[in-house]
């Protein structure tokens, strides 16, 4: 094994960047190739169906049979001519991924061929079986039918030679089994939320846009070294290492130099992306060596949750072209910062007017600080939901460990923001809002022109921050789906907006102005919501201490963390904006524990062969060498100077000894934890026993392995180690 360790390790080490070919074509002119946008559809679709296709996107109205079978006529003369032979519904089932299945775009003619067919029923719905994705119960194994429909707001693309067409994923019964359904109606209980509101402001506005901007970090590995690690291939993390002796303590990768192999990774990867209509835009270094991060420009909600999955599945096959394994789970590496995917969020009017940004005239000030402190009354009630929407077993691993916000959920608002907000509930006026902007900024240097000052400054430590016209939703792993996160934050703001002007409206009705009405109500809401606000350092100590005395929601207890999901105030707030039924939250809670239970019960098999099949034998082995060792000597030199001579090999072969011993009994004790948890039938008993008992225990038999790693002989252990793994370029 160890001449294994070192091939792979020179493998690695000689790697070159693989050489990109480069468009000739701007990247305008090759931007969206491979998908059916609004420019292809007007190329492709007679004048009366690309009008009735838009009008059905824009003003989410349905399609006739008519229409839906000329769509997918021209829709399949494009993706031939693209050299597309296949079709697929691309949906997002509850394991984080998504799903396909592909046909050909072929029948047979009658006369012993075939010819091409894809019809408007094909394109608006299939059939996949709804009994063999995670379902929570609602479909039995022998129950199979369930129903992909194609939405026809995210436009089709080519991904390969096949046709993916967008869609929902629904069971026989009707209840939602995916991520886009839920979260195309938590977007228009939104819509109709916000804009009842911003026409206080506006009475033209007709819509209301959630926007969101994913910043997705990653990990690269050699892929030989990668392959040289187990569990790095079935659980993407490393279960044991001992972290290098330089890791991020110079804080010297972060914005460095990209190394070349990996621009040239970068480089492919963002030439696929714009082809596909994903508009990456940013990419640097992160913090943690071979850690980096890839950013777009902003869209609406679900067009970016459907590029954000697509660029997931994406960035692992450019990985691969580049000998490269990506790592998109939250922390692949113990003693170095974890992944994230941090969620900008903002909403818009179809005037254009941003809401989270402060206006130019007194009322437009007050619409931004309506909005911003309905946003914050909303996350104040539902604080432990949204830490529910972003828990998983990978994610525990990086919230809280001083990289990450904590698992606490507050809302940092920033000095000036705060400071209006605290004036306006003393208040006694009806006094309308003056903000500054970005104000200018000398630095006294001739040669350093005068930079801009945004009105608020960034908290990294705050899972939910104010960041100037938008919040940034931290706290989401950096292997979700996205649309977690949005569905549970864009409902509880669409409730908190369907209350507030229910309340508004009355004080009218009883004879108050528009402005006194919203002013009241903000300084209730302003009141009522204190506890939520915190802009101080979300790493300390003392912060876990204050957040449990304002009553917020600290449990760090995974499984019981997504009991949120199904406290009455939750239930209440999704049937009220028309996202979830009850018994959608049962089965959606059934899917988390049983995932859950499952990837720890994963991780705990591999840890428990990784330590009896590779570590243990190997230090077996090196103890026996030190053993042979000492005899030799002792006999070699006899007496009290033998003694002397091989005292600190017997202490090592003691100290091996205990590790081994430890190792050997606490892998017998996850095991019997495991055996146990196992009979429990109630999947959040399960779960809860997996989180007390299995999860400490691996912990454990982590600390014996990684004391064992600095002991055994470095030709000898049989692992890349973390020094190999993280510095390869």
């Amino acid at each position: 094994m160890s001449k294994l360790r070192f091939k792979v390790v020179e493998e690695a080490y000689n790697r070159k960047a693989t050489p990109v070919e480069i468009p000739i074509e701007r990247p305008d002119q090759y931007y969206g190739k491979y998908v059916f946008n609004r420019q292809k559809m007007a190329q492709y679709l007679p004048k009366d169906i690309y009008e009735a296709l838009v009008n059905a996107i824009d003003n989410k109205e349905p399609l006739s049979r008519h229409v839906a079978d000329s769509v997918a006529e021209g829709m399949k003369r494009w993706a031939i001519d693209n050299g597309a032979r296949h079709y697929s519904h691309w949906f997002h089932p509850l394991t984080d991924g998504t799903a396909e299945k592909h046909d050909a775009f072929i029948d047979l003619d009658g006369n012993g061929g075939v010819v091409e067919e894809f019809s408007g029923k094909l394109l608006v719905q299939q059939e996949p079986d709804a009994s063999s994705f995670p379902n929570g119960g609602i479909r039995n194994t022998f129950e199979a039918r369930g129903y992909s429909v194609w939405d026809v707001s995210s436009p089709a693309f080519i991904l390969g030679k096949t046709l993916c067409i967008p869609t929902i994923f629904i069971s026989y019964t009707g209840e939602s089994l995916d991520y886009k359904a839920p979260l195309l109606r938590a977007i228009n209980s939104i819509d109709k939320a916000a804009t009842g509101v911003a026409q206080y402001f506006d009475p033209s506005v007709k819509h209301v846009t959630s926007y969101l901007g994913w910043e997705q970090e990653y990990f690269l590995v050699d892929e030989s070294l990668y392959s040289a690690r187990p569990d790095l291939v079935l659980t993407g993390r490393t279960l044991m290492g001992h972290e290098s002796a330089k890791n991020q303590q110079l804080e010297d990768h972060y914005f460095g130099a990209i190394p070349s192999r990996v621009e040239a990774f970068m480089l492919d990867l963002e030439i696929e992306c714009h082809k596909l209509g994903i508009p990456a835009k940013t990419r640097h270094n992160e913090v943690a060596p071979n850690q980096f991060e890839l950013a777009p420009i902003f869209e609406e909600t679900n067009l970016a949750n459907d590029h954000n999955l697509l660029l997931m599945s994406l960035i692992a096959e450019v990985a691969r072209r580049h000998k490269f394994r990506v790592l998109l789970h939250e922390k692949p590496f113990a003693g170095v910062n974890g992944s994230g995917k941090h969620n900008n969020w903002s909403l818009g009017t179809d005037k254009g007017v941003l809401l989270f940004a402060p206006g130019r005239t007194p009322m437009g000030n007050l619409q931004f600080i309506t909005f911003v402190v309905n946003v914050m009354a909303a996350v104040h009630r539902h604080n432990g939901l949204l830490k529910a929407s972003i828990m998983s077993a990978t994610n525990s691993h990086r919230l809280g460990a001083n990289e990450a916000p904590p698992a606490i959920i507050s809302i940092f608002l920033g000095t000036q923001l705060s400071g209006i907000l605290a004036q306006l509930e003393q208040s006694t006026k009806d006094e309308l809002i003056n903000l500054a902007g970005k104000e200018g900024l000398s630095l006294g240097m001739s040669q350093i022109p005068e930079i801009l000052v945004d009105n608020t400054d960034r908290n990294r430590t705050s899972p939910f921050a104010f960041t100037g016209n938008r919040f940034e939703f931290r706290a989401v792993g950096s292997s979700a789906n996205c649309a977690s996160a949005m569905i549970a934050l864009n409902a509880a703001v669409a409730e908190q907006l369907f209350d507030f002007k229910e309340k508004v409206d009355a004080r009218i009705s009883n004879g108050e102005t528009l402005n006194h009405a919203i002013l009241e109500e903000i300084k209730i809401l302003i009141s009522e919501s204190k506890s939520i606000h915190f802009d101080g350092n979300g790493y300390s100590e003392e912060w876990k201490i204050e957040a449990a005395k304002r009553g917020l929601d600290c449990e760090i207890n995974v499984a019981k963390i997504f009991d949120a999901y199904l406290e009455d105030k939750s239930i209440e707030m999704f049937r009220k904006t028309g996202v979830f039924s009850k018994v959608e939250l049962e089965a959606r809670n059934e899917v988390k524990w049983e995932m859950y239970t499952k990837k720890v019960q994963i991780e705990a098999r591999v840890l428990g062969d990784l330590a009896i099949n590779h570590i243990v034998p190997v230090a077996m082995r090196y103890q026996a060498f030190l053993v042979d060792n000492v005899l030799k000597l002792r006999k070699l030199f006899s007496g009290e100077k033998g003694e002397d001579i091989t005292n600190r090999d017997i202490v090592a072969i003691e100290s091996i000894a205990s590790h081994i011993a430890k190792t050997k009994d606490e892998v017998a004790e996850m095991i019997e934890a495991r055996k146990k948890a196992n009979r429990i039938e109630n999947e959040r008993e399960k779960a809860i026993a997996y989180h007390d008992t299995v999860v400490p225990s691996m912990a454990k038999i982590r600390d014996y392995l990684d004391a064992l790693e600095l002991m055994v002989d470095n030709e000898m252990w049989p692992l890349p180690k973390y020094r190999e793994l993280l510095f390869i370029r």
